[in-house]
């Protein structure tokens, strides 16, 4: 193919672009986005803009369309209406070759006959690119994944661990728009999957190439991302920063399901500076904008367990409770309590270190009070009894 020789060389893959790490520009976009699998709809109507060099995971239970809408960036599923934007450029109609996209399956897909080099190489040789420059690129891509010398192996003699690096490596050699990862390390154990997201997110800074990332686990989530997309039934619920996600929940399903918490039964009693929500006896200040509801109504309060805090009964006390049990988690431990004001209502504290289990006891009274960092309150789910 004289047209794709006769280009400049394109600089090495370690080196990131001065647009990509400028962020200046809109990398993916999706406008009014809907998909339909016969009768159920998959995706309802999705908007969403992805920044050049920007790392965005798409988080959800499963069945919740962040796969589904993974797929449509791909190109692998058509959307039903909306259009989809890479690059700047209309790609709604545009097959999956043409859009320029690495992709990195949950299963690898590797070719199983295949060498890793070969692996590695099979995009650019359908792109016609020369053997010697395939060759540079390959091995480039290999040190990148830290498997130099791998390259005359098999898939099936490397571990799980190695065979992720080969299909990440594959997907990153020929330089896409953008990256993208569906559950990538769903089949690695646990020490191996935290290994991996450093070392992914390390060479994602070092690229600097736009990366959108599909996980269930909250943990990689938080930790990777620079924004969180957090979808529930083929809806956006929220997207922002993972401390925005996780301290300013907008709705009761992202409050409820990214981070451990707790969920109280209360009632909106009045507003003036600020909120004021009856728990149990007690009122419970917060800010205005932390409570979505109307003033008189129920509400189901939102409490992060390391926001709670245990001490002796006294003035600031707002809630007596009892300890049942410890459950000690290595760096920290979880205390169940029981909380006869609340009724059936049990609720938890994270505390750190081992002197919580001597200190508080199972049989324990404790005095509660909570962190107003650590709480919103929704309009309640469901009756209950404040």
């Amino acid at each position: 193919m004289a047209t794709a020789q006769t280009q400049l060389p394109e600089p090495p893959i370690t080196a990131p672009s001065p647009v990509s790490a400028s962020r200046g520009n809109v990398a993916v976009q999706l406008d009014k986005v809907l998909k339909r699998f016969g009768d159920a709809i998959a995706l309802h109507e999705v908007s969403l803009k992805i920044q050049e060099g920007e790392f965005v995971t798409l988080l959800g239970p499963s069945g919740c369309g962040k796969t589904t809408l993974l797929n449509l960036m791909a190109g692998f599923a058509e959307a039903d209406n909306g259009e989809i934007f890479i690059g700047g450029e209309l790609v709604t109609a545009t097959p999956p070759y043409q859009r320029e996209i690495g992709i990195v399956f949950q299963n690898y897909a590797l070719f199983p006959h295949m060498s890793v080099a070969k692996n590695v190489g099979y995009g650019l040789r359908m792109r016609g690119v020369p053997k010697a420059e395939i060759t540079q690129r390959v091995e480039q891509a290999l040190a990148l994944v830290k498997l130099q010398g791998y390259g005359e192996r098999k898939p099936r003699e490397l571990s799980g661990g190695q065979q992720q690096r080969v299909a990440l490596a594959r997907a990153l050699v020929i330089r896409p728009k953008v990256l993208l990862l569906d559950e990538p390390f769903s089949a690695l154990d646990k020490n191996l999957r935290l290994s991996m997201q450093i070392e992914l997110k390390d060479i994602q800074r070092k690229l600097g190439v736009t990366t959108v990332f599909v996980t269930h686990d909250q943990s990689e989530a938080l930790s990777m991302s620079d924004r969180v997309v957090v979808m529930s039934a083929g809806h956006v619920r929220q997207i922002g920063t993972p401390d925005a996600i996780y301290r300013r929940p907008q709705d009761p399903f992202v409050a409820g399901f990214v981070g451990d918490v707790n969920i109280l039964p209360g009632r909106y009693v009045s507003r003036d500076e600020s909120a004021c929500l009856a728990l149990g006896d007690s009122i419970l200040r917060l800010p205005a904008e932390r409570v979505q509801a109307d003033v008189g109504a129920r509400v189901d309060l939102y409490v992060r367990p390391e926001n709670i805090r245990m001490g002796a009964l006294g003035p600031d006390t707002l809630l007596s409770a009892t300890v049942v049990t410890h459950v000690f988690q290595g760096d920290h431990v979880d205390i169940h309590l029981d909380v006869p004001a609340l009724g059936q209502t049990r609720l938890f504290v994270r505390q750190s270190g081992l002197q919580a289990l001597s200190r508080w006891p199972v049989g324990a009274v404790a005095g509660l009070s909570f962190d107003a960092e650590g709480v919103c309150a929704f309009a309640a789910q469901a009756p209950s009894t404040p």
